[in-house]
């Protein structure tokens, strides 16, 4: 056997003409393309990475700079409901203006606060509209967001509107305190 010269083969020996000027290139554009990769893969690394550092598959939602939560240890993650958000003079769903804390202030008693209530009620009714076909029961679950320093008597007030409007099941939004194990 000869000693030839070292080059392309492949296809070489085929007795077609397309394939023939395929092979040698034929002036146009070889067939095969060599695509880097690592450039690829480097970014959709960092794709990754940044959107794994950003997802929170706890619900948190951000609390307004104004609200001082109070803080507790035992917690549970979000739930999907309405947050019903209480600072110093005025009182927000799902940051949507629900009414004042000046009148119930004044008053100095617990009232219902009728804006929050047909607010509320809206809510309920749409989920009935849209989620009472599917036979599971309302759930009745709200999301109270409280200044630490709003008082009390505003706050009842907004408990007892949230359960005349169908929201029974309140909960409390607080900040989380690092577990400590009690010695008994």
């Amino acid at each position: 056997m000869a000693i030839h010269e070292p080059g392309r083969r492949l296809m070489h020996l085929v007795p077609l003409k397309f394939v023939q000027k395929r092979v040698s290139g034929g002036g146009h554009r070889g067939v095969s393309a060599s695509l880097n990769l690592t450039s690829m893969i480097d970014f959709l690394v960092v794709t990754v990475v940044f959107l794994l550092m950003t997802f929170s598959a706890s619900g948190e939602i951000p609390v307004d700079k104004n609200v001082k939560l109070p803080k507790a240890e035992n917690t549970i993650d979000m739930v999907d409901a309405p947050m019903i958000s209480v600072n110093g003079s005025q009182i927000l769903v799902d940051g949507t203006a629900a009414g004042s804390t000046r009148a119930i202030e004044d008053a100095g008693r617990m009232q219902r606060i009728d804006e929050l209530f047909n607010i509320l009620k809206a809510k309920r009714e749409l989920w009935r509209a849209t989620q009472g076909g599917t036979g599971k029961p309302f759930p009745g679950v709200c999301i109270l967001q409280v200044d630490q320093n709003v008082a009390a008597l505003v706050v009842k007030s907004v408990f007892q509107t949230a359960a005349f409007s169908g929201y029974p099941n309140v909960s409390f939004m607080v900040g989380q305190l690092p577990k400590t194990e009690h010695a008994q």
